[in-house]
């Protein structure tokens, strides 16, 4: 069972789908990857990142929160393993906003090689990494309203600059789908898109629902889900409808991932996400 901030997903053929990695023929074929993204709305890159990048810098995050009750204690912090205990909120908002969110070893993660220099090759120009990039875990068993990303597509809250925005979302760690991870309702881009031409879209900037099973109704579309491994990536358009499901992982792991978002630093950027992400940024 599937389940979204607490709605059971619909798994039939019509209402569920996976997500479809980019084939290795295609990856070097940048032509073939803007006509995918532009059909589909999203790029799937398996192994665009060396797992074993993605699981060192995991254990960095869980270490740097050890003493806050977010892992369980004696258990090794690449395993992200919950802690029974309640966290120390002040704690981990203290080490996430003051130490990981502006580190070292964050803006190198996200800036590396791999992703950068993809960004550089893919828009054909140099590029510009939003600075308020955001990093969540999730821990397993907790679900209700406010537990996962509600859907929504990133461009309801970038409206300061440039609507070629691309994001991309890096699970760091192994997520397959019992663990939480991003999911993509088909299609919504071409959708979203229309309402914003027409300017039927509702202001100011908000989700567009926790009912995830509801709006595929609504659309007649199928959620795309995966096992991601570490070192996938998922690139999509600023348009796509997508949001996060439960953490449901049997053995009490956490989902740690990431959103980052690139764009052409030739074009206008939206002023308001170039400080670091904080909890109360009120964005």
């Amino acid at each position: 069972m599937i389940t979204s901030n607490g709605y059971v997903l619909d798994e039939s053929e019509h209402r569920m789908g996976a997500l479809e990695p980019v084939p290795a023929a295609a990856r070097g074929d940048r032509d073939a990857l803007w006509g995918r993204l532009r059909r589909d709305g999203y790029l799937y890159l398996k192994g665009q990142l060396a797992a074993s990048m993605v699981n060192e810098f995991r254990r960095y995050y869980f270490q740097a929160l050890e003493g806050t009750n977010v892992t369980a204690a004696g258990t090794d912090p690449a395993l992200g393993l919950g802690a029974q205990e309640d966290v120390d909120r002040a704690a981990l908002r203290r080490i996430l906003f003051e130490t990981i969110v502006p580190g070292t070893e964050y803006q190198a993660l996200c800036a590396h090689e791999d992703i950068a220099g993809w960004f550089e090759w893919f828009l054909g120009d140099d590029v510009h990494l939003h600075r308020r990039k955001i990093i969540r875990h999730t821990k397993a068993g907790e679900s209700g309203i406010g537990t996962a990303t509600q859907a929504h597509y990133d461009l309801v809250y970038l409206r300061d600059g440039s609507d070629r925005v691309l994001s991309m979302w890096i699970p760091l760690g192994d997520c397959a789908v019992e663990r939480g991870g991003l999911a993509y309702l088909e299609g919504s881009h071409h959708w979203v898109m229309a309402q914003e031409r027409n300017g039927e879209l509702a202001r100011p900037a908000a989700s567009i629902t926790a009912d995830l099973p509801g709006l595929a109704e609504e659309h007649d579309a199928r959620w795309l889900v995966t096992d991601y491994e570490a070192g996938d990536v998922v690139v999509h358009s600023a348009h796509i409808v997508h949001a996060s499901t439960d953490n449901l992982d049997q053995a009490g792991a956490m989902r740690l991932s990431t959103d980052i978002r690139y764009q052409r630093a030739s074009e206008p950027i939206d002023w308001r996400w170039q400080e670091h992400w904080r909890y109360d940024d009120g964005l």
